[in-house]
């Protein structure tokens, strides 16, 4: 069994095992890290060998931990970081070069059509008949994109939406509230297959997807970071927010979904959104506009450029060819549109 993991920030990880009677054996620890002293790589392996086959990503760090050589010092690696990619090995999952990735970035669609589409390519890439794709959205109008979770009056200032004309809709994933206004945000999102995530605990799969952006930021001059679970941020505030859902048709398949700012209007945005002091506090900001901090002004490039070159990123590292919503997945998401992510039934589910 052979599985990968390439630790977030740092290196790969690779892992070659095999299990007999439960437990697993011929394990083999590499990768492009750097690692001293020499002997430290054979401490892991042997840390490794015997270990029960169902034991977790924790528990095989632990297990490292405790047989490392006094002094060991680790570059672009982590323990947990091995015992992620021995639980990928032993899950047999996939890695992102084993697909053929397909890119969307197509007009302005209105925000129902955008939820909708989301859930509609991803049933397909579930039911395999759509490879993994890559959809860069762009916004057709303002809207205020809420948690599937989230209670829609404590979310949102009706009046003040009405007010700006700004739509709401309710996503299938979890999360909190976003704001968008055309031209001021970059929203993409990754329908991937359930293999790409396998091995991968809930929180680490979040990091795992988005490496590639936080890759292409610092190819802008931008130091990124995940900050858990689901944030990207910079040593100026946050610049983006990320949501997933599990979908289970077919083979099953994972949507991840990401917001980012680029130059939002702070002021409409707390006008819109109701921005408790609990929530602004858990983010350790004083004010609700700090909360944003534009990537126009930490790139000092037009937000097309970003795209262009976020695009490129995941070009050079995974491969990407141009494609296109078919139009029998444009009218079942039109259909799922006007039925339920564009109805006041689904928006306010939770009142």
């Amino acid at each position: 069994m052979h599985g990968e993991y390439k630790v977030p920030g740092g290196k790969l990880v690779v892992v070659d095992l095999d299990t007999r009677d439960g437990v697993l054996r011929d394990v083999r620890v590499a990768g492009d890290f750097f690692l001293e002293p020499d002997e430290a790589i054979r401490a892991i392996d042997r840390a490794l060998e015997g270990a029960p086959a169902d034991t977790d990503a924790s528990g095989l760090a632990a297990r490292i931990d405790a047989a490392l050589p006094p002094g060991t010092e680790m570059f672009g690696l982590t323990t947990e970081g091995i015992g992620v990619a021995v639980r990928r090995a032993l899950a047999h999952a996939t890695d992102w070069t084993d697909y053929a990735w397909q890119l969307i970035h197509e007009p302005p669609r209105p925000p129902a059509l955008h939820m909708a589409l989301d859930e509609v390519l991803t049933t397909e890439v579930a039911a395999g008949r759509r490879p993994p794709t890559l959809r860069v959205w762009e916004w057709g109008a303002p809207a205020v994109v809420i948690g599937s979770f989230q209670s829609l009056r404590n979310e949102v200032d009706p009046e003040a939406a009405e007010r700006h004309g700004i739509e709401v809709v309710r996503r299938i994933s979890g999360g909190g509230a976003m704001f968008i206004e055309p031209g001021n945000t970059i929203t993409y999102s990754l329908s991937v297959p359930d293999a790409l995530v396998q091995g991968l605990s809930f929180t680490d799969s979040y990091a795992y997807l988005d490496d590639w952006v936080l890759g292409a930021l610092g190819d802008m001059g931008v130091k990124a970071w995940y900050q858990p679970l689901n944030d990207i941020a910079t040593d100026a505030g946050k610049i983006a927010g990320a949501a997933q859902k599990r979908m289970v048709a077919g083979q099953g398949a994972v949507l991840h979904h990401v917001t980012m700012a680029y130059d939002i209007d702070a002021d409409k945005m707390t006008e819109v959104l109701r921005i408790g002091r609990e929530k602004l506090s858990d983010k350790g900001t004083a004010s609700a506009k700090k909360r944003v901090d534009p990537l126009r002004r930490q790139t000092g490039l037009p937000r097309e450029a970003v795209i262009e070159r976020m695009i490129g990123s995941f070009r050079d590292r995974y491969g990407l060819t141009e494609g296109r919503v078919t139009d029998e997945e444009k009218a079942r998401a039109e259909e799922l549109a006007a039925t339920k992510f564009g109805t006041r039934e689904w928006t306010a589910r939770v009142p």
